[in-house]
């Protein structure tokens, strides 16, 4: 069984300002859990962390997009059924990860989950382009199986109102901070055209823009994003640094300048939201400490240890028949 297509990912990231490093301990309060902890491959694969950063270094330096696709990969995994690589078993770009896999299994055969590969590489992705660090706590193994149906109920969709995106990161033990945290992702990658025409051209039903959006933004937007066609015409969800990771997705928030309607929404669909995108707007530090913060909430849904699940040889694959 595969998992669903990636075409409609949304959650994605990039930055250049000085590293904030958290070193172990909390997500806002919450200790590692599910049996996970940062030093899980310290004696069985000491060189684990190097090999994943320098293959990531070397997919980042060849095509800059590919920092937010892997924080995506990671994101979206997480929320299907929790953070155990069934979102691998697709046929979508992850090419990267395989190359990851390819040159663990040369070092420590059998050993380095894939789910862990996409939890180091989304943080070294967002270190290489200059967003916070953070511990990665490792210990996860691979799924057994997948859920089409997961991914399309479960990962929040450009176009869910507030209390839907809320409710989908809720079920995940997620709260309103991270969603406005995670959501920060957003300062780096693209989005599709269809992800967000609606509001260029009928986004109450009635045929007109969306007045939240700024009007000479939209008629930027709509240049390339027309009426009918041109779905796959890619754009920036930060269009003033879409290359780095750091705090003008949210003060593109402020001035009518977010891609997506899941966007704007955090700015004028409620004031608990909305302090937050001010105040990650006025302070990169803060967002970067709760964006950290949060991705290691975000890695700790669900995972296998111990006995459950596998470690896979080929992440695409199971290692054998598993219904």
């Amino acid at each position: 069984m595969a998992a669903a297509s990636m075409r409609g990912s949304c959650l994605v990231l990039l930055c250049l300002v000085s590293p904030v490093v958290l070193l172990a301990g909390a997500a806002r309060g919450h200790p590692w859990g599910g049996g996970l902890f940062p030093q899980f491959y310290d004696r069985s694969c000491p060189r684990a962390k190097e090999i994943v950063r320098s293959v990531v270094a070397q997919a980042v330096a060849r095509e800059t997009r590919m920092a937010a696709s892997l924080v995506r990969l990671h994101f979206h995994d997480c929320f299907v059924q929790g953070c155990d690589a069934s979102l691998l078993l697709d046929n979508s770009s992850s090419i990267v990860i395989d190359e990851i896999k390819v040159a663990l299994e040369t070092a420590c055969p059998g050993t380095v989950s894939c789910a862990d590969i996409l939890a180091l590489a989304a943080r070294d992705s967002t270190v290489l382009v200059g967003g916070p660090y953070w511990d990665v706590p490792l210990g996860r193994r691979d799924s057994l199986g997948a859920s089409i149906q997961g991914s399309n109920n479960d990962i929040p969709a450009p176009n869910n109102t507030l209390p839907t995106i809320v409710t989908k990161f809720r079920r995940q033990g997620l709260d309103v901070a991270d969603v406005v945290a995670l959501s920060g992702a957003h300062t780096i990658g693209l989005s599709r055209c269809t992800s967000f025409r609606q509001r260029l051209y009928n986004q109450s039903g009635n045929g007109m823009a969306d007045a939240t959006l700024d009007a000479s933004y939209a008629a930027h937007l709509r240049q390339g994003c027309p009426r009918s066609g041109g779905d796959d015409n890619l754009f920036p969800l930060d269009f003033v640094s879409p290359a780095r990771f750091d705090n003008f997705y949210f003060k593109n928030l402020l001035v009518g300048k977010g891609l997506l309607s899941s966007d704007e929404v955090l700015l004028t669909r409620s004031p608990e939201t909305a302090a937050l995108v001010k105040a990650y707007a006025d302070d990169v530090s803060l967002f970067f400490q709760h964006f950290a913060q949060s991705m290691v909430k975000m890695g700790n849904i669900s995972p296998l240890t111990g006995a459950q699940g596998e470690i896979r040889k080929n992440c695409r694959r199971f290692n054998g028949n598993h219904y």
